[in-house]
This record gives C-alpha cells, sequence and structure tokens, in this order.
C-alpha cells in the first residue's frame, strides 16, 4: 500500500529535510573519534520514531532541523509520512557517507546513513537519514526522508 498523497505540510517536511538527506555525499570520512557517536545516535533517534515519540525526535535533532520546523509541524509531516506505513517490520543499515559540505547548509561534519526498511503496509522502503556533528561534539539527525 503507497502512503497517502502528500499535503502541503509533507511537502514542507519533505523539503525542509530533503535538503540535508537527499544530496549525494563526498567520501570525506571524520576520524574514528569524531564518528564513535554516530551510530547510537542514529538507531535512538530512530527507536524513538519508530515508537511515536515526535516531540522527543524534533528535541533531539540538530539546531538547523528545529530552525525549519517547528515540534507540531513535525508531528503533523510524521502523521501525514510514517503513520499509513505502519509499523518497523524490520531495518538493515545500508550504506553511510559523510561529507563536509552540503548545498544549502554551513560547511560542517555530514552523514548520510540508508536503511532498508520493512513497513507493515510498505515492504520495500530507503529510509534517509542525515545526521549532522554539532560543535559540542554531538551527533544529531538535521534529516529524515522515506522513499
Amino acid at each position: 500500500m503507497e502512503s497517502a498523497k502528500p499535503t502541503p505540510m509533507n511537502r514542507r517536511l519533505l523539503l525542509a529535510t530533503c535538503a540535508l538527506a537527499c544530496l549525494p555525499a563526498a567520501g570525506q570520512t571524520p576520524e574514528p573519534a569524531q564518528t564513535a557517536g554516530l551510530e547510537p545516535a542514529a538507531i535512538g533517534w530512530l527507536q524513538l520514531l519508530d515508537a511515536g515519540d515526535a516531540s522527543a525526535t524534533w528535541a533531539s535533532a540538530s539546531a538547523a532541523f528545529k530552525a525549519a520546523l517547528t515540534s507540531a509541524q513535525w508531528r503533523q509531516a510524521l502523521q501525514g509520512a510514517r503513520t499509513p506505513l505502519g509499523a518497523v517490520r524490520t531495518r538493515r543499515a545500508k550504506s553511510t557517507r559523510f561529507t563536509r559540505s552540503l548545498p544549502g547548509a554551513p560547511d560542517g561534519q555530514y552523514a548520510v546513513l540508508e536503511f532498508d526498511t520493512a513497513f507493515e503496509n510498505k515492504t520495500v522502503a530507503v529510509e534517509t537519514l542525515t545526521a549532522v556533528l554539532e560543535s559540542d561534539g554531538v551527533w544529531r539527525v538535521g534529516g529524515y526522508f522515506i522513499r
């Protein structure tokens, strides 16, 4: 079953997050010490998302993510984008790419993670999560997209 047609709010979510999540990333791997917290941050954020805790995912997201969408806008966008898909059945890490620059974003340390995911109502999907290493040394989600 395909997800519902995009609403204006869903389109805004996709535009706000796609700027970070949908871009090809150059293979510029940061130092191992810098990447240590990436996987736990990404998996933890996805677990909050899977639990339906939109407020917690927004609160733990990057500053740029929170500047692009209010918590209420994020919650509404998730209801339109994730709810029709149903529960996550399986998720497998597919790839991680690193880059120092993304169009429309300041230079920094970015990671683009892709997951092959099967949902209850969409058995073949790719989740793309973009994380940014913020100035406090913590990886935070800056974008999320499902295709």
